[in-house]
């Protein structure tokens, strides 16, 4: 194994497990305010935004070379959007209507189902999405901590939303707050998953170059995730001005632990 592979795989795990943040949000508050969605969601954007773009995208294109780097940043904007639409919209846990939506209390048996099958399939979904992150996470971890933890930081807090997005339906649907939380740990366990299956096909290729193309595509990914679905997500609450602060702020706090962790 690789020096650093514990600490990858454990970073990966922590950053998937925050799905249960968001499902344990779900549990203590009725439905999570459109305040709360949006600045939160907008803070991951933000984070996601400027750690891809100042550090995780240049650290790719000085390891692959520039042309290497910037196709790989494009072809990973292009393999999540590929990912994204092959989930229907319905049980696409990035649509906004999916996080924003909230169910009442005294759902009717048909809708109670409904529901169930809502937030079985939004898990389903959000462990697909989650896998390409695992490996994301761990490579990144491999290559250098200063860019793997603003990483894995970035994707704990995009998690916490897509908890909730499983957690709220699963919870009106059983009345069970142990089976929606159960439900959001499994999700997050896609990201380790894919770490490891990631791993395991491409350790015979790693080298510098392959890490910086990895690195770029990781980028694109991010980026994406952060155009596509937070943006929209947040700006679909009603609550824009809330969504900007929440970009801004997310910007400041990685520029600040990239200059507190090069220190």
């Amino acid at each position: 194994m690789p020096a650093g592979f514990w600490f990858a795989l454990s970073l990966t795990l922590l950053a998937g497990l925050s799905t249960g943040i968001g499902g344990i949000v779900s549990v203590l508050r009725r439905t999570p305010g459109d305040a709360f969605l949006a600045g939160s969601l907008g803070f991951s954007a933000g984070v996601m935004l400027y750690v891809s773009l100042v550090e995780i995208l240049p650290e790719g294109m000085s390891a692959a070379g520039a042309p290497a780097g910037v196709l790989a940043f494009f072809l990973g904007i292009a393999l999540i959007a590929v990912i994204d639409r092959l989930v229907p919209e319905p049980v696409n846990p990035h649509e906004p209507a999916q996080i924003t939506q909230h169910h009442g209390p005294h759902a009717n048996p048909p809708q109670r189902r409904n529901l169930m099958r809502m937030g079985i399939m939004t898990a389903v979904a959000i462990a697909i999405h989650n896998f390409p992150e695992g490996f994301a996470t761990f490579v990144a971890a491999l290559e250098d901590a200063t860019i793997a933890v603003p990483i894995a930081v970035a994707i704990a807090i995009h998690n916490i939303p897509e908890g909730i997005a499983v957690a709220v339906p699963l919870r009106q649907a059983t009345g069970s707050r142990g089976q929606a939380l159960l439900w959001t740990f499994l999700s997050g366990l896609a990201e380790p998953l894919g770490a490891l299956v990631g791993f395991a096909l491409l350790m015979p290729w790693l080298s510098s170059t392959t890490m910086g193309i990895v690195l770029a595509a990781v980028a694109g990914i991010m980026v994406f995730v952060s155009l596509d679905e937070l943006l929209p997500t947040a700006q679909a609450t009603g609550r824009h001005h809330t969504a900007v602060y929440g970009v801004v702020a997310g910007m400041a706090v990685m520029a600040l632990s990239l200059l507190l962790l090069a220190g």
